[in-house]
C-alpha cells in the first residue's frame, strides 16, 4: 500500500483535531503554545533523524511511502512528528478535562523515575556501544531528571496519560515496523539497537515516544504559563 504511512498519520491526527473545537475542550486554543512546543521538539528529534536514516540505523521502504523526501526524511516522516504528538497531548489534555485528579502521587511518580532511569542505566552500561540505545536512553535520561527536578508536577500528570497512549502507540509503531502487514514500513539495524522487541516494535522505541512527546507536553506547559502570566 503505497500511501500506509501517509494514512496512519492522518487517522492519528484527524479525530484529535476535529475535537480539538468541542465547545467544552476547546484545544485550539493551546495550538499557539502547542505548535511552537512540537517546533522545538522537531529541532531536536529531526536531525537525530536525519543522521540515523543516512547513517543506515533506521530507514523507510519505499513500498509503503510517497516517495517526496525533504533532508532524506520522508514527507511522512515529518508528519509523524506534528500528528503523533497533537493525538497524544491532546489525549493528555483530554483525560485532565474529564478527570481533573488524573495524576500519580509524589511517591508513585519517583517510584516510576527510579525504575526507567535503572533500567536505562543499566542497559547502557551493556548496550552504550549500540547507538539508538545510546543516544536514545541518554537524551531520555536527561530529560526525566531534568524535569523530575524542576517540573515534577508535569510529571505526575504526564505518566498515567503515558500509559494510556501506550496502546494507540503499539498499534501504530507495530504497523510501521512490521505488524499485520508484509513488509516493515520502517526498518530497523539491529546492530545499533538492543536487539530486544515488543512484538516488532525494538523496545527502545518505548522511551523515544515518551521522550519525544514528554518534550512537547514541558514546552508546551511552559509556553501555557507565560501566555497567562502575560
Amino acid at each position: 500500500m503505497k500511501y500506509l504511512y501517509l494514512y496512519l498519520n492522518i487517522g492519528s491526527f484527524i479525530i484529535p483535531f476535529i475535537f480539538s473545537f468541542h465547545p467544552k475542550l476547546k484545544f485550539y486554543k493551546k495550538w499557539r503554545s502547542l505548535f511552537p512546543a512540537i517546533a522545538i521538539m522537531m529541532l531536536i528529534f529531526i536531525p537525530w533523524d536525519v543522521v540515523f536514516t543516512n547513517g543506515g540505523i533506521w530507514g523507510f521502504n519505499e513500498n509503503y511511502i510517497t516517495g517526496y523526501k525533504l533532508l532524506n526524511l520522508p514527507v511522512e516522516e515529518w508528519l509523524f512528528f506534528i500528528c503523533i504528538p497533537y493525538a497524544c497531548i491532546f489525549t493528555h489534555y483530554s483525560l485532565h478535562y474529564i478527570f481533573p485528579k488524573f495524576s500519580f502521587s509524589e511517591h508513585i511518580t519517583l517510584l516510576i523515575q527510579i525504575a526507567l532511569l535503572t533500567t536505562m542505566i543499566v542497559s547502557l552500561w551493556y548496550f552504550y556501544d549500540r547507538w539508538y540505545t545510546l543516544v536514545n536512553f541518554t537524551y531520555t535520561i536527561i530529560l526525566l531528571g531534568l524535569v523530575y527536578n524542576n517540573k515534577q508536577k508535569i510529571l505526575r500528570g504526564f505518566f498515567p496519560t503515558f500509559l494510556v497512549v501506550l496502546l494507540p502507540f503499539f498499534l501504530i509503531n507495530g504497523i510501521l515496523t512490521g505488524s499485520f502487514i508484509e513488509e516493515q514500513v520502517v526498518w530497523y539495524n539491529d546492530a545499533e539497537n538492543i536487539g530486544y522487541r515488543l512484538g516488532t516494535i525494538p523496545v527502545e522505541d518505548t522511551m523515544y515516544a515518551l521522550g519525544m512527546l514528554l518534550t512537547v507536553l514541558v514546552f508546551t506547559e511552559i509556553l501555557e504559563q507565560r501566555k497567562r502570566i502575560n
